[in-house]
């Protein structure tokens, strides 16, 4: 039967996010959202509009800001929500966290259910999920990212995966933990993140890169790029970089104080430099200008040992850098070690010293893992995720419907 006939008349991707903003789960909803619209008719990002809004460069367009390649492109609604989180300590925002997810949740299952047609619903969140199936909303998928310790989240996602159509796992371990928390294997799916192929096919030479970049064209470099939350081992990498003073470091993210806080632990390191955080599109840049990436991942909390589907992986790969990560696994989810990338065990400086010295010292070992990575980043594209999940969609849409009539 031609796949069209499965299309519903309209997607809607729902995501309380706060659009644009300096986090990675922008970039992943703005090209989940185009992928799907590259393949439906009509799709709809629903997004939080939250307090303060973050403002785009003057001139600059939402999606090409964020690198996402030309093509279709949905529908971008901001709904609103109560939002006083960040008028509060940090100590004090659990209650206004909560209030903000419900509200949410609660646009966003009228906003869905004022548009007629047939529609399936692809939620990033439990809570907003929950909200739309007990208002009788059918074709509801959710795409999950963690599988939370709370007693109160963890007894809304085991109705959401009760009642769900169709649950998207981020990872591996996602889909072990949903399962275990009593998700039917059946309505379960795993599909990591992605990378914009296209992106990166005409990534700058290393020598231009670093050019631009203001690196010495010859020294070792490593690059970090993404968060500096404490999971992210950010403090593990600059312990490795006391271990290697001949390696040029650089650290690409972070806020001003996430920055002076590693400054005041670890002191001015003359071989490493942090350059804040850049738009999206400036990271190929960084990539192509170094010889390893490094993922650094702590072995706590299970968000980095267990779920996170970390896009400066697939970005790597699709750059053509080689990749050195934590031994974790949400890593060997992603990377084969010593064939598409070099893992290193977690928390440990002197031992990713050693694993970033390996790559560094072996050109041969850089092109095999550069080699085998890009073979495999392929079918990680955005646009192939899109096409698996409405696939899967599609047979799990009709799988529901025959459910209910024999349940009559």
């Amino acid at each position: 039967m031609n796949q069209a006939a499965h299309l519903p008349e309209r997607l809607d991707l729902v995501a309380n996010a706060r659009i644009p903003s300096l986090r990675a789960q922008s970039v992943q909803v703005l090209h989940v959202a185009s992928a799907f619209a590259s393949r439906v008719s009509h799709v709809r990002l629903l997004h939080a509009r939250r307090h303060p809004q973050p403002q785009l460069p003057v001139g600059r367009e939402l999606f090409e800001y964020y690198g996402v390649p030309a093509g279709p492109r949905p529908n971008v609604v901001a709904l609103p929500c109560i939002d006083w989180i960040d008028r509060v300590p940090t100590q004090l925002q659990y209650a206004p966290a909560r209030l903000q997810e419900l509200s949410f949740a609660r646009s966003a299952a009228r906003a869905v259910r004022r548009e007629s047609g047939r529609a399936w619903v692809y939620s990033r969140e439990a809570e907003t999920a929950l909200a739309l199936l007990r208002r009788g909303i059918p074709d509801v998928f959710v795409e999950i990212h963690r599988v939370p310790g709370g007693r109160l989240r963890r007894r809304w996602l085991r109705a959401v995966c009760r009642r769900a159509t169709g649950l998207v796992a981020i990872s591996g371990g996602v889909a072990e933990d949903l399962i275990a928390l009593g998700a039917d294997r059946g309505v379960v799916t795993v599909e990591h993140d992605g990378v914009a192929l296209d992106h990166y096919v005409d990534v700058p030479p290393m020598e231009q890169a670093r050019s631009e970049l203001g690196l010495a064209p010859n020294a070792p470099t490593v690059v970090y790029a993404g968060s500096l939350l404490p999971w992210k081992g950010v403090d593990v990498l600059l312990g490795a970089a006391e271990r290697l003073p001949a390696t040029r470091f650089v650290v690409v993210g972070g806020d001003a104080d996430a920055i002076a806080g590693l400054r005041a632990r670890h002191g001015e390191l003359a071989n490493v430099r942090f350059d804040g955080f850049r738009p999206p599109e400036e990271v190929r840049r960084y990539l192509a200008a170094a010889d390893v990436a490094v993922v650094p991942n702590r072995s706590t909390p299970a968000i980095s040992a267990r779920y996170t589907s970390p896009l400066k992986v697939f970005e790597a790969m699709g750059a053509g850098t080689a990749v050195v990560a934590s031994d974790l696994f949400s890593m060997r989810d992603i990377l084969e070690h010593d064939r598409t990338g070099w893992l290193v065990a977690p928390d440990d400086p002197d031992a990713l010293a050693r694993g970033l010295a390996i790559v560094l010292s072996d050109p041969n070992l850089r092109i095999k893992l550069v080699t085998h990575a890009r073979k495999e980043v392929t079918r990680r594209s955005w646009d192939s995720r899109a096409r698996r999940l409405i696939e899967w969609m599609g047979q799990r849409s009709a799988a529901a419907r025959i459910e209910e009539q024999g349940a009559r």
